[in-house]
């Protein structure tokens, strides 16, 4: 047995549940946020089978498009005490998926 974990863009997180949840797998949504930029996503979890884990990333991956959308203002990524020496990118590139596969040794029901 596999947990797929997928932190997802909040914009998709929807359509990536309703595609999973369809397709009869179980799915755990957990709002979440970015580290740096501290934009809004969904960390998703989803148990399956060693032979389902391909076709559920398929359907993650379907239902996640990249895209580029301003940056948030500069108050909202750090405070301002800590505002990191860096040129503050414009634009950025959101969406998509981070997803991480961990191989369950024990899972119960209770």
């Amino acid at each position: 047995m596999d947990l797929i974990l997928a932190i997802v863009s909040e914009d998709d997180a929807t359509g990536v549940v309703d595609a999973l949840t369809a397709s009869g797998y179980g799915v755990t949504r957990i709002n979440t946020a970015s580290g740096l930029l501290k934009m809004p996503n969904v960390t998703l979890l989803v148990g399956v089978e060693d032979d389902q884990t391909d076709e559920a990333v398929k359907i993650i991956r379907a239902n996640c498009r990249p895209h580029i959308e301003p940056a948030p203002p500069l108050s909202l990524a750090w405070p301002e005490e800590h505002v990191p020496p860096l040129p503050r990118p414009k634009e950025v590139e959101v969406g998509g998926a981070v997803i991480f596969i961990l191989e369950v040794k024990r899972c119960e029901h209770l």
